[in-house]
């Protein structure tokens, strides 16, 4: 049988077994057991600059309870239509204006906040209210309610993180509206730190969730750790500073299905080139430096935000004392035994 002939005899078979919903896996075995990682995903930058003006002018179209959340995703170029910034995470940008409410709501996709602008707004989670300022860290367990509300006079901005591709991707979303816009609280302000966040835990205390049970990070106390550690001169060469949120009652992630970090690069400091399969989202807390991220630059100030896929090389460079938040899907690859990281020499 001729090459030609052939081709044709493979065709027809394929279209026969296709009406019995069957394909042949040596067509596409090459794309679904790449030699390494192949995502579609691509490096990305936010100037906060750019985005801030559409923020606001959507608070001109549409209020925070119309919206039920008002925010602008952040969508992976790679992966338009999406509604992702990685193939498990999603990210957007959150805006809350003075007086306005986002109704309380329950789902199962976890969430972060990392906040970006503002200072006094609050977010209540399953009975408890915690006032956001910049730089903080706040969790929104799996399936806890949860309304955000703004009584400062200036405008809320945070950065939303998600584990929503993730949970799509397994079939596993639900979601439930409150009967009020609001929640009732049942204990006081500060009372999950006060409890959970001290190198304390109560008599008797037992984890029943892998989700930490501090839902507010402040970033006063974070900023102060990352000082501590610079004075002891613990520079990874591909890190800087670098440390994990982690659960104080069990010493793991923050949250069981996305690892939050935050960085400390110096002035100066040339971060030697790394890569890790976990595509990871950074946000700018403070300083100016420029990142290179497989072929692209990105020159970078406080607020930006950018995308690292997986498996892109990336080196970070401060022009001064540099602060990185960032997050990823970290968690999931380390307990499904996925996860790999390469480091290069500078």
């Amino acid at each position: 049988m001729t090459a030609t002939a052939l081709a044709g005899t493979r065709r027809a078979f394929y279209d026969r077994i296709a009406q019995l919903d069957m394909a042949p896996l040596w067509e596409t075995l090459h794309q679904l057991v790449p030699p390494s990682p192949a995502t579609p995903c691509v490096p990305a930058m936010w100037r906060y600059d750019d985005v801030r003006p559409y923020l606001l002018e959507s608070g001109r179209l549409i209020t925070a309870k119309e919206a039920v959340r008002r925010v602008l995703i952040l969508e992976n170029p790679g992966l338009r239509g999406q509604a992702a910034i990685t193939h498990t995470l999603y990210a957007g940008l959150q805006l809350i204006l003075p007086g306005e409410i986002a109704p309380s709501h329950r789902h199962t996709q976890s969430a972060l906040r990392f906040i970006v602008e503002g200072d006094g707004a609050y977010t209540a989670v399953d009975g408890e209210k915690t006032t956001m300022r910049p730089g903080d860290f706040i969790i929104t367990p799996s399936w806890t309610w949860h309304d955000h509300g703004n009584d400062s006079a200036e405008p809320m901005v945070w950065l939303d993180g998600l584990d929503i591709p993730l949970v799509r991707m397994l079939d596993a979303g639900f979601a439930e509206n409150y009967p009020e816009d609001s929640q009732a609280l049942t204990r006081p302000e500060g009372d999950a730190l006060a409890r959970y966040g001290s190198g304390l835990l109560p008599l008797g205390y037992e984890a029943t969730s892998r989700t930490s049970p501090v839902f507010n990070y402040p970033y006063a106390r974070t900023r102060e750790a990352l000082e501590t550690m610079r004075r002891a001169a613990a520079w990874d060469p591909c890190h800087g500073i670098r440390m994990t949120y982690t659960n104080p009652a069990t010493g793991s992630y923050a949250m069981p299905t996305i690892g939050a970090f935050i960085q400390l690069l110096p002035k100066g400091f040339t971060m030697a080139p790394y890569r890790s399969t976990d595509g990871t989202v950074f946000a700018v807390v403070e300083g100016k430096g420029r990142s290179t991220i497989a072929d692209k630059i990105f020159d970078w100030g406080p607020r930006d935000l950018f995308v690292a896929p997986s498996w892109a090389w990336q080196t970070h460079v401060a022009d001064s004392d540099a602060v990185l938040f960032s997050f990823s899907d970290r968690p999931v690859q380390q307990v499904l035994g996925l996860w790999r990281e390469q480091r290069g020499n500078r």
